[in-house]
């Protein structure tokens, strides 16, 4: 269920709830005898009754935000004193007029004492409680005061989802605003050293140019139509390494040799964030071919399961690679993508980074929950 309706839902059931302990407190305020209460005690219970529900929706949705919330606390107090006085002096006036003491102790004793048709007439009975016209009913002020107290925390309840909705907002606008910002880091960088691969290949052979340049569109295709919508299947983000790799093959030597395992596509075929992999192989390249010594680059992609995906990159490590190479500046470096990483998938990922493992490589692996 969508979370509006849910909390639509919630709202209803809560206000029905309220509005039935209302009713059962103004119910039990019955008198005290057995048999037939008169009409007037009922309708002068169903004017409460109404009365405290124009409190009660006075003080959500206007009182509370615009005096309590808006550091006018001591008129809020003043309102609900005010409202407090309103409906026990409507209550009084309208048992009054409508004679509920004189009926209700009439009932009773017509109830309690059946007339004797062998008896002379019975006295008017003396008055009760209800009959002596009492400053306020008890039972009308603790219910109006329960009513007050839930209405002022409702406001709270309602104040404070508000304002975590708009702090979620916020944090939802900075995490895309610096997801975008990260994307813009990335991609005019891996264009950049693309388009200067394929002008030194202009040099040396058209025909691999050429298709060099046609791969580059197919992935100029992929990120202005992929990219932007945060998310791709995987089988498009294997294709779309494919077409990276390819493309950085074509300006390497023969003493550079790249091996790349890719798994057995799976049903269904799952939702990945796009251009996510390229960072980690674009390192590879970057850092792991020599122009004089034999290097490797091993890139294996696999896929344990429908849901889990792990890439893992191992290229030779040269001794005259700076420590920090990673985070020059230009460059992508895995601060960047690992913060990416915690964006897009927090607590549904791993990296490990081994400098120099037993093959002297540089080995980094990345196991991800999609």
């Amino acid at each position: 269920m969508p979370l509006p309706i849910l909390r639509s839902a919630s709202t209803l059931l809560l206000h029905a709830l309220v509005w039935g302990l209302v009713a059962v407190l103004l119910w039990a305020q019955q008198p005290d005898y057995p048999g037939p209460k008169p009409t007037e005690f009922w309708l002068t219970q169903a004017v409460v009754f109404g009365l405290l529900v124009a409190v009660f929706y006075l003080n959500v949705g206007w009182a509370a935000p615009r005096l309590l919330y808006g550091h006018k606390a001591w008129a809020y107090v003043l309102l609900n004193a005010g409202a407090l006085g309103v409906v026990l002096a409507i209550h009084q006036q309208v048992e009054t007029r409508l004679g509920v003491p004189e009926l209700v102790a009439t009932a009773r004793e017509a109830v309690l004492n059946p007339p004797n048709p062998w008896s002379g007439p019975r006295p008017h009975p003396l008055p009760g409680p209800e009959e002596n016209g009492p400053l306020f009913n008890t039972g009308v002020l603790l219910i109006t005061l329960l009513v007050l107290g839930i209405a002022t925390s409702l406001a709270a309840m309602q104040k404070g989802q508000r304002d975590a909705e708009s702090r979620l907002e916020l944090e939802r606008r900075q995490v895309a605003t610096e997801l975008s910002l990260l994307k813009a880091q990335i991609n005019p960088h891996f264009f950049f050293n693309t388009l200067n691969n394929i002008y030194a290949l202009t040099l040396l052979n058209a025909d691999q140019a050429r298709s060099a340049l046609h791969r580059l569109s197919r992935m100029m295709r992929y990120v202005l139509y992929e990219s932007p919508a945060g998310h791709t299947r995987l089988s498009q983000e294997i294709s779309f390494l494919q077409d990276y790799i390819e493309l950085m093959h074509l300006r390497l030597t023969n003493k550079v040799q790249v091996m790349l395992e890719l798994p057995d596509p799976l049903s269904p075929d799952p939702f990945i964030a796009p251009m996510l992999f390229q960072p980690f192989v674009e390192n590879a390249f970057k850092h792991g071919v020599s122009a004089t010594a034999p290097s490797r680059i091993t890139i294996e992609l696999r896929q344990p399961t429908a849901h889990t995906v792990e890439l893992c990159v191992r290229n030779t490590a040269f001794p005259d690679r700076p420590a920090d190479e990673d985070d020059e500046p230009g460059g992508i470096g895995l601060a960047n993508t690992q913060r990416r990483l915690d964006l897009l998938y927090p607590q549904a990922h791993t990296v490990r980074v081994i400098p120099r493992n037993p093959s002297n490589e540089y080995e980094v692996c990345l196991h991800l929950n999609l």
